[in-house]
């Protein structure tokens, strides 16, 4: 981040400002506009640095003492230029963060339902009882429904339910900040 202190102090919060609306969709700002300042290779890297810095301090929850830190190698100017930005600029930099976490996958589950059955036989075993769980799943993906049907024994519903639980653990903290 050491690059951006070849900008003039009065550019500095422009420059984050058009950064931070790169990150969010519209324009990043231009090289044209700033080739006098940085080398082409030096506008990747002070871009990039900026725009990973915004994204680190947002996705991480940091607080203004902690994005300081990492701010270190600035002159006070700088510092104060991009938390003045970040602050004000947080809700629109976590709501791009959640908005490309979220066009990952663009299906929705809608309704499920489940039945318990217990097998009591197979072609193989005369005295089986196997439990079996049936998982019926309606699935929302660009405005199309899908079922889905699964029939798990119980050790692949214990996967699942662990697997449930891990991404609930990650959702949890991920609700909070969404409020």
């Amino acid at each position: 981040m050491k690059l951006l202190e070849k900008l003039p102090c009065d550019g500095t919060l422009k420059f984050l400002h058009k950064v931070i609306d790169g990150m969010c969709g519209r324009a990043y700002p231009r090289y044209q506009d700033y080739s006098a300042v940085w080398n082409l290779t030096e506008w990747t890297e002070v871009l990039e640095q900026v725009a990973t810095y915004f994204k680190d301090a947002v996705g991480k929850d940091h607080t203004d003492e902690e994005a300081l830190l990492q701010l270190g190698e600035l002159s006070s100017d700088s510092q104060r230029a991009v938390l003045t930005c970040l602050k004000g600029r947080k809700q629109d930099i976590r709501h791009s963060l959640i908005e490309r976490t979220n066009a990952i996958c663009s299906a929705q589950l809608l309704d499920f339902d489940w039945q318990l059955k217990l097998a009591l036989s197979s072609d193989k075993l005369s005295m089986l009882q196997m439990p079996l769980l049936n998982l019926d799943l309606d699935v929302s993906e660009n405005g199309d429904i899908k079922l889905f049907s699964i029939e798990m024994n119980k050790e692949e519903l214990q996967n699942l339910i662990h697997a449930l639980e891990a991404a609930n653990k990650v959702y949890v903290p991920l609700k909070k900040h969404l409020k």
